[in-house]
């Protein structure tokens, strides 16, 4: 049976990697998660102070971006791959609101971006994969077979994101939250290289009012019929 490439763009907070996740569990495909390696340099730049509320080095950066490199390893607990920075597992760390409060200015470096679509495409050469971000259907794989496009309204993501924080122990407020939502999508949608547009061919997913399930169900039955067109 062939095998096909899947593509989940959107905003933040659509529950695209959670979907994703599954979705490869379920097809037996890899799962890459493009979004956590925007937050591993993220995570990098801020323990190496290039990037603080009012100051970001990019020079500086890009100039240490040979010293930054990303992999996945597979948990075995967890049914899934977790993001390493130069061989520390960072899956907790990139998760944090700070990092959140970063990433779409690291995204926003065209060298950043260039390097990881690389490794990202890498990691699809041979299709059977699964992945979500902003720009995977229209630069990483403007050929895949399949492109879906999450979205929901601001206030939905942070109340998702919120109770997400909070289960995790973290001290956050709602307004917080939905301030970075905002400011997110914004940065997203405006910056010059690779700003979050939705494929021509892409079908579009609103899951403001669409449960965890409900979402999977339809998303796999999509991704099963188009694997049977393929085929």
């Amino acid at each position: 049976m062939n095998k096909i490439t899947i593509a989940i763009d959107g905003f933040s907070s659509t529950g695209k990697s959670t979907v994703a996740k599954r979705l490869a569990k379920a097809l037996g495909y890899v799962y890459v998660d493009s979004g956590a390696m925007y937050r591993a340099v993220t995570l990098y730049a801020m323990q190496n102070n290039l990037i603080e509320k009012n100051c970001f080095d990019k020079h500086q950066l890009i100039e240490q971006l040979d010293n930054i490199q990303i992999s996945f390893k597979f948990n075995d607990n967890l049914g899934f791959a977790e993001v390493c920075l130069n061989g520390e597992n960072v899956e907790k760390n990139i998760r944090t609101l700070e990092v959140s409060q970063f990433v779409s200015q690291v995204a926003t470096v065209s060298e950043v971006r260039e390097q990881l679509v690389l490794q990202q495409q890498n990691f699809g050469k041979h299709k059977a994969v699964v992945m979500d971000g902003r720009d995977i259907g229209t630069v990483v794989f403007p050929d895949a077979e399949l492109k879906l496009f999450m979205t929901a309204s601001a206030e939905k993501r942070a109340k998702r994101r919120y109770d997400e924080l909070i289960e995790r122990g973290d001290d956050v407020s709602f307004e917080d939250v939905l301030n970075n939502v905002q400011t997110r999508d914004y940065i997203d949608s405006t910056r010059e290289d690779s700003p979050l547009t939705m494929a021509e061919e892409a079908i579009k997913v609103d899951n403001s009012n669409l449960t965890l399930d409900e979402q999977f169900e339809f998303i796999l039955k999509l991704s099963e019929d188009k694997i049977s067109e393929c085929n």
